[in-house]
């Protein structure tokens, strides 16, 4: 049963991602790489607490969750909390889960 929760948070995880611009894609895909665990964990965690400076004008709450998702990859009790959350984003918001969030004209 955990593997196939695995594919399922990887499945939604990559349809969200995709609706990001090109070059954070690149970036987020590198920092998910295995071999990026010494720079995905300290970038999660300097996510985190920018996203707690949501008030100064460089910082968002966009970087809390995505900080989140980059720790959830190095600890099983977030990854198991990100998937439930990807679940619940598909099932209350499935218009951004699209495969092609940018249909050619």
């Amino acid at each position: 049963m955990q593997g196939r929760e695995n594919e399922e948070r990887e499945r939604r995880l990559s349809r969200l991602l995709a609706r990001l611009p090109d070059r954070v894609q690149r970036v987020v895909a590198w920092l998910l790489r295995p071999q990026a665990r010494w720079v995905r964990i300290p970038a999660g965690l300097l996510l985190i607490a920018g996203g707690f400076l949501a008030i100064l004008p460089v910082f968002g709450l966009w970087m809390l969750p995505l900080g989140l998702v980059l720790l959830a990859e190095d600890v099983p009790p977030l990854r198991r909390l990100t998937g439930r959350v990807l679940e619940w984003i598909e099932r209350r918001h499935p218009g951004w889960m699209v495969a092609d969030p940018h249909p050619a004209d």
